[in-house]
């Protein structure tokens, strides 16, 4: 490796160096001095980790900008990771994330005193292979980074060590491992029949070999290759049908891990299949076999989705529910294959994608972190469990309101705008039937998301004891409100950073 190939991974370095220092950090704070004193409180760990993403931030900053050092936007370390611009969105999207979990987690993880140090280590050691997940180019890459995701993600679901989450860390396992063992299949498929694991070097390679008509994208070992990578992933873009972990996962986690998962996991999944699918649907003579996969995941994971979720009464399982609906919206944006569309544009599909992913990113934070603070102070995680709200703590019970109203997509909020691109991509792209399973599903979700909505403004309750969220709290849950109004106002913010971004087409 050259001082270049560690300049496009500083990001990614930073972030697991961070997580290398609050480990022995945490080491520190548990020894004691020869008065018998430890040397500090446990709770400094949180601003370590805070204070500490500065660090994978600068680097990503950088790389953007080119304040420092040449551009590394072509591929790095033998063509295994590239850090492009694209690569370096979906990295501020999980720092992002990660801060935000960070911050509002703090209070939450009281009842992990002896595990803080494991928490913060685990949660970076994951945000770091999602950093290394997103930019990698190579089959063999992609397979490593998803590991190093997978495996903190595991410990960190399981990290309450009660029945109900050992449970949940044991299906996370197993269904993880399965999932990967799938992946692993596909990869392995598309290299024996190209012969390479570089992404550049399979689409070349693609290009020149045979098309067999009448068969799905061409080749029956690319057809095989391409089901069993989409299986791999659709496990951890959490649609369906291979969502079955979701509600028992986010269920037994505690809640700042479910927040982090259903956001960064997400957002890194749903980042390397772009990369990798997108660099192969450029053969036109396969454009539809890609629209069909992808339709009908989007309207089965829709539809699940919605469906599971209104017969929910655990706030949890509800939203985890809801998250696999909001992966079908933005599959939606995955069938929008460039060459079908009737406007000529070759973008459409992939910006609609990273807009649905950012807004997404914002308004589910918003509501899983407001979650947090009122569980961490209630107990109770039912649905129930939020009537009245606003009479315990309007704020807050405003606040998440707002990221409610975002998920189901009412205007002026990111939601609104968010579906309005993907639903208007599709009809771009000749789907119309698929816009409009998408504005039916969504009708259903408001059934759901505005029975939420009345408990918390007009409920009742017996508990008339005020909830006091902390600082840390009431910021990170504010940070996600404002994105998802500013996002959904204005949106040409985000989209001309995202045209800026978007080096896969």
């Amino acid at each position: 490796m050259v001082a270049q190939d560690y300049w496009a991974l500083s990001p990614v370095i930073a972030m697991a160096t961070l997580a290398i220092v609050l480990l022995s950090a945490d080491a520190l704070l548990a020894e004691r001095m020869f008065g018998g004193r430890r040397w500090g409180s446990k709770r400094a760990l949180s601003w370590i980790a805070v204070i500490g993403l500065a660090a994978p931030t600068f680097f990503a900053l950088n790389l953007w900008f080119g304040w420092i050092g040449d551009s590394t936007s072509s591929p790095v370390v033998y063509g295994s990771f590239t850090a492009d611009r694209f690569t370096l969105f979906f990295q501020f999207l999980i720092i992002g994330a990660t801060a935000a979990v960070l911050l509002a987690s703090v209070p939450y993880l009281e009842q992990f005193k002896d595990s803080l140090g494991e928490f913060f280590s685990l949660l970076l050691i994951a945000a770091a292979g999602m950093m290394l997940l997103v930019g990698a180019s190579e089959l063999i890459t992609i397979y490593v980074a998803l590991e190093t995701t997978a495996l903190p993600a595991i410990a960190l679901a399981a990290l309450r060590r009660d029945g109900f989450s050992i449970e949940a860390g044991a299906k996370f396992l197993i269904l993880s491992a399965l999932s990967t063992a799938l992946l692993l299949f596909g990869l392995v498929f598309l290299y024996g029949y190209t012969g390479a694991t570089r992404i550049d070097e399979i689409v070349v390679r693609l290009a020149a070999l045979p098309f067999e008509a009448g068969v799905p994208f061409g080749s029956l070992a690319v057809m095989f290759a391409v089901l069993l990578i989409v299986a791999g992933f659709g496990f951890k873009m959490a649609i369906a049908p291979w969502h079955m972990w979701v509600p028992d996962v986010y269920q037994g986690a505690p809640t700042p891990v479910a927040a982090f998962l259903s956001v960064a996991s997400k957002a890194s999944a749903f980042a390397v299949l772009m990369r990798l699918l997108y660099s192969l649907s450029g053969f036109e003579t396969v454009a539809q076999d890609w629209q069909i996969l992808f339709a009908v995941i989007a309207t089965a994971s829709m539809t699940v989705g919605n469906l599971m979720a209104l017969s929910q009464t655990n706030m949890k399982r509800l939203l985890a529910y809801s998250t696999i609906a909001q992966a079908g919206y933005i599959m939606v944006g995955f069938a929008a294959v460039s060459v079908a569309s009737s406007s000529g544009s070759t973008t459409s599909g992939p910006q609609s994608v990273m807009y649905y992913l950012a807004g997404y990113a914002f308004t589910n934070l918003a509501v899983f972190l407001a979650f947090t603070a009122i569980i961490h102070r209630t107990g109770d995680d039912t649905i129930e469990g939020l009537s009245g709200l606003v009479k315990r703590s309007p704020l807050l019970a405003v606040m998440m309101v707002i990221g409610l109203l975002s998920l189901l997509g009412m205007p002026p909020t990111v939601g609104f705008m968010a579906k309005a691109v993907v639903f208007s991509t599709a009809v771009d792209q000749g789907l119309v039937w698929l816009a409009v399973v998408a504005v039916i599903n969504t009708v259903i979700a408001a059934y759901y998301y505005l029975r939420i909505v009345g408990l918390i403004l007009f409920g009742e309750t017996k508990d008339t004891e005020p909830i006091k969220p902390g600082t840390g709290e009431m910021a990170a849950v504010a940070i996600g409100v404002v994105g998802s109004i500013v996002l959904g106002v204005v949106p040409w913010l985000i989209l001309q950073l995202i045209d800026d971004s978007l080096t896969i087409v």
